[in-house]
């Protein structure tokens, strides 16, 4: 009985680590796309799978070292560095879904935040969010936006100029977009979006259009400067999500320490 208990254990352990691997490796394996993200996570995912598959000898080889005074020390440490990891982690995702339903004041001054940019073609990533910004102008038909982003070394527009293209071809009217091209951050994004809002008297209530992996940490940076916001989240694909909610995790822990 208890043998198959640990079959069991050890199945379900491997299914876990090979589901979050196979998440993680398809934007690598379809876009290319690799961050401290998915890397973090596929280090993990692998270790999990290995530790599955060899369970036994990793727990026999753990009972020895637990046996001397510095192997207990080790496993000591180790064993609160994955519980302080874990907890961190269950609280920065709490944070993340509760900030999505933080909404934005009516006809607030929506803030879209850029991302990459393909020659002059939006990423997935960024077509969501300008997805978002529409229906949200629709929504509120007396509200302005900022399209915030600018020029990377390998775009041929800035971020700004493709979302003020992707408006203006799906309906909204050119008077009700303003541009901001300088930036190369969120914390840019939103510096220099205020200066717009404060030179134009725009209302100071905003809007912030970005993906819902992200609405957290761009809230925290929008705060730092005094705005009043709320969030209009993109869905993310399914296949990104993973990948970009792992990396956001390491941002959101980067916020953390600065404010600390």
């Amino acid at each position: 009985m208890r043998k198959t208990g640990m079959v069991i254990i050890r199945l379900v352990l491997f299914l876990f680590g090979a589901a979050g691997f196979a998440g993680l490796v398809m934007p690598l394996i379809k876009r290319r796309i690799l961050n401290i993200g998915n890397a973090a996570g596929l280090s993990v995912c692998t270790i999990l799978m290995l530790y599955a598959l060899f369970m036994p000898y990793v727990n026999l080889l753990i009972g020895k070292w637990w046996q001397k005074k510095f192997g207990k020390l080790v496993l000591s440490i180790i064993g609160m560095g994955i519980t302080a990891g874990i907890v961190l982690v269950l609280v920065i995702t709490v944070c993340m879904v509760k900030a999505l339903s933080v909404k934005p004041a009516q006809n607030a001054t929506a803030v879209i935040l850029g991302c990459r940019v393909y020659g002059d073609r939006p990423s997935l990533i960024l077509t969501e969010r300008m997805d978002a910004a529409v229906s949200y102008l629709n929504e509120n038909t007396d509200a302005v936006c900022i399209a915030s982003g600018g020029q990377g070394a390998d775009e041929d527009i800035s971020e700004a100029e493709c979302i003020y293209r992707y408006l203006v071809e799906n309906g909204i009217s050119p008077e009700r977009i303003y541009t901001e091209n300088q930036s190369t951050s969120t914390r840019e994004n939103f510096a220099y979006s205020y200066e717009i809002i404060k030179e134009n008297s725009l209302p100071q209530e905003i809007a912030i259009v970005t993906n819902e992996f992200h609405a957290y940490r761009a809230g925290i940076i929008a705060g730092k400067l005094g705005l009043s916001y709320g969030a209009v989240p993109a869905k993310t694909a399914r296949w990104l999500l993973p990948t970009y909610y792992a990396r956001e995790l390491f941002g959101v822990l980067y916020e953390w320490c600065k404010i600390a």
